[in-house]
């Protein structure tokens, strides 16, 4: 395979809604570079891209994959992305080590839910971007409201650069406006023939030419200049304005394309060889102390790891960007976060499931390796000596959870396992083992992320698993004081066992008077594993307990905190007193007094106006200023308290405190209402009191189970 060098590699990530027609693109761009001999079509399945059964199942992207393609001198890395929510960490990742975003618009639907989400990402990254409307020969086109659209959403750096001559049925033709010319294409697509613009048109593609010059030539001093004297730019001057201007997140340059019948791909692939920035013109990548690494091709090697994928019968797949220097099969890197040196025996560039072996590979390229070690996403293998670590990927955090179980106790013993292999893959599926719940937890981005992770572990693993609800982690309390007594007496043939206690306890908080019931002679102040304070006050006077019994008191205490008498939740927040008690000399030892610590402090608590605690969360929701009523009409049926809201251009920010009890049901419930519109994001806020019918109904219900088990 040929090597290109650092200024003749492309790096495009290929971004858009669901079924924008981005694996459709995908196609049509190899085809017409010759890399394939004939193009797939997703609903046959058998496109370069969507390889994974999963995506054959769907028939939509579920994986970002990497292909390239070879147009005029120029390698063209590609990156094809999911169009959903769900998948986001694959959508980002991608985003990250690309130096171009290639945005599809659909022409029938214009800016749609999926695009905008993505659009963050794309501007929180500065990523060079270009605007691509597609499916111009759909019956719905509408060209001119699609680009309207996309200024209302992405600003005035919508910068047209053709237009359709005659979108819908029949869409064959296009004005180039850097070029001043029309193509027209063939019925099956291909090489356009190069007309005269019509007369018709001419008004209009002499306004938007003008347009684009001026566009071109604001973002660089001297070309303005040039501008202002020769009153135009030609050609190469009017490309450097534009990948100026590209740099700088200012020109987000429009093409026309049909996809499907192969229309406008030539075209776009030559801008991308001719304008799109390479890595070395891209600001240097940042390092985590803050230093940058310099998109050197003289420099030591330095790759980043920005996805891993687990290939049945293949083994693990690393992929990577050489960020500098370059790198040949063969070569021993050094990996600081895996504390390991690593060997990368062979390198490929890949296309989807297709693996081209390569000698070596330059500064800028985007390549792939097998099984190695100790690597996964966000590593950086490098010279052991400079140490530096990339910046790394921030993922976001889940949105919804679920519990989950193998239903065989031989499927139960690999599950951790698997688990972790799939977090691996996707840090954005999260697994936490929970000891408080006794469950297994994941959270993901959303249902269809969760459901596409049962499929795997079910059609990939052949492992049986279901999903339950996530328990709720509450806290128990109390809000009086109360007194209590317990004797534990046992009598067997030989030495029995017998402890007396009697204790207080009372609400704690910080800053609250000191105990004066009885003259207490030490005090311990617990730091509690789950939040807030434990305060246990030896109060014992003239021997009635032996010092030494003290620790068991407090030992069963601390048991009984850990499964509360309500709901079996931990308890937080109580100051116990022991104050006098019994013991016998024969009788009396550890155990004795440790059972009747626990069970005093149970008697008490339910005599003390037991609290059960919630966790709640800060939310804060984005949502359309027209969907911002139904908003709060499911906050308001949720528990949900609306403590602000705030304006931010055509949106509505609503912020709430809601219970984690709530979350769940409210993400998908606001997918709903807002056509996915709405951007949510929350924050661990507070323990708060259940309401009170909730909390007769959890007691009644842990009760039942108790009684069950």
């Amino acid at each position: 395979m040929k090597t290109y060098d650092e200024k003749h590699i492309r790096n495009i990530v290929l971004l858009g809604a669901a079924k924008s027609g981005k694996t459709t693109l995908c196609e049509t761009m190899l085809f017409e570079a010759g890399i394939i001999p004939r193009r797939g079509t997703v609903e046959e399945g058998n496109t370069v891209s969507d390889y994974h059964d999963v995506e054959h199942e769907r028939g939509s992207s579920v994986y970002a994959t990497c292909l390239h393609t070879e147009w005029r001198d120029y390698k063209i890395n590609i990156i094809d992305t999911p169009g959903l929510e769900d998948f986001i960490g694959e959508i980002i990742s991608s985003i990250r080590v690309c130096d171009t975003a290639l945005l599809l618009l659909n022409a029938q639907y214009g800016v749609e839910v999926g695009t905008e989400q993505i659009w963050d990402y794309v501007d929180k990254y500065q990523k060079p971007t270009i605007l691509a409307v597609n499916q111009l020969d759909a019956e719905q086109a509408n060209f001119t409201r699609t680009v309207d659209d996309a200024r209302r959403v992405f600003g005035s750096a919508v910068t047209i650069m053709q237009y359709p001559v005659n979108q819908g049925t029949g869409f064959n033709s296009v004005i180039d406006l850097l070029k001043m010319t029309m193509y027209r294409f063939p019925e099956n697509g291909g090489k356009p023939e190069k007309l005269p613009i019509p007369d018709s048109e001419k008004e209009q593609a002499e306004r938007l030419h003008n347009e684009l010059v001026e566009k071109a030539a604001e973002n660089d001093d001297t070309l303005m200049e040039q501008y202002f004297e020769k009153g135009n730019l030609d050609e190469d001057e009017m490309r450097q304005g534009l990948k100026i201007g590209m740099l700088k997140h200012q020109v987000f340059p429009v093409f026309c394309l049909s996809a499907i019948h192969n229309i406008g791909s030539g075209r776009l692939m030559g801008f991308i060889d001719n304008v799109a920035p390479a890595a070395i013109e891209m600001p240097p990548e940042q390092a985590e102390d803050g230093s940058v690494i310099p998109c050197d091709p003289a420099a030591s090697p330095v790759l980043f790891v920005f996805k891993t994928l687990q290939e049945p019968h293949i083994g693990r797949l690393s992929f990577f960007k050489v960020l500098a220097g370059e790198i040949k099969a063969g070569v021993e890197l050094y990996n600081e976060k895996g504390n390991t040196m690593e060997r990368l025996n062979q390198l490929f560039i890949t296309d989807g499931r297709n693996r081209n072996t390569t000698d070596v590979l330059r500064t800028g390229d985007i390549g792939c390796t097998l099984k190695l070690k100790n690597t996964l996403t966000n590593h950086t293998l490098g010279d052991k000596q400079s140490g530096k670590q990339v910046k790394p990927i921030e993922f976001p955090t889940p949105k919804v959870r679920v519990a989950i179980e193998a239903t065989s106790k031989a499927d139960d013993e690999k599950l951790s396992e698997v688990l972790a292999e799939l977090h691996m893959e996707d840090p954005t599926l999260e697994i936490e083992y929970n000891r408080e719940l006794k469950q297994v937890i994941l959270h993901g981005q959303g249902d269809l992320h969760l459901a596409l992770t049962k499929w795997r572990l079910e059609n990939i693993y052949k492992m049986h698993v279901e999903y339950y609800a996530a328990k709720i982690p509450y806290r128990e309390t109390i809000r009086k004081h109360a007194t209590a007594t317990y004797r534990h007496k046992k009598q067997s043939g030989g030495a029995g066992q017998f402890g007396e206690v009697y204790l207080t306890i009372e609400p704690y908080y910080e800053g609250m008077p000191p105990y004066k019931e009885h003259p207490v002679r030490d005090t311990d102040e617990i730091d509690l594993n789950w939040g807030g304070k434990l305060v246990f006050n030896n109060c014992i006077v003239g021997g009635a307990i032996d010092a030494r019994f003290l620790p068991s008191i407090l030992k069963g205490v601390m048991e009984k905190m850990q499964e509360g008498p309500l709901t079996g939740s931990y308890v937080r927040d109580i100051r116990v007193s022991v104050y006098d008690g019994k013991m016998h000399p024969v009788d009396s030892n550890d155990i004795s007094f440790k059972i009747a610590g626990m069970m005093a402090f149970r008697d008490a608590f339910h005599q003390a106006a037991p609290q059960l605690l919630e966790p709640v969360y800060d939310i804060e929701i984005s949502a359309p200023d027209v969907m911002a009523g139904d908003v709060m009409s499911e906050l308001q049926s949720r528990r949900s308290i609306i403590t602000g809201m705030d304006t931010q251009n055509n949106y509505q920010v609503i912020k709430a405190r809601t219970p984690q009890a709530e979350l769940d049901k409210l993400y998908a419930a606001l997918r709903n209402v807002t056509q996915g519109k709405a951007k949510i994001k929350s924050a661990f806020a507070e323990y708060a009191p259940v309401p009170t019918d909730l909390q007769k109904k959890l007691s009644e219900d842990y009760k039942s189970a108790e009684l069950v088990a």
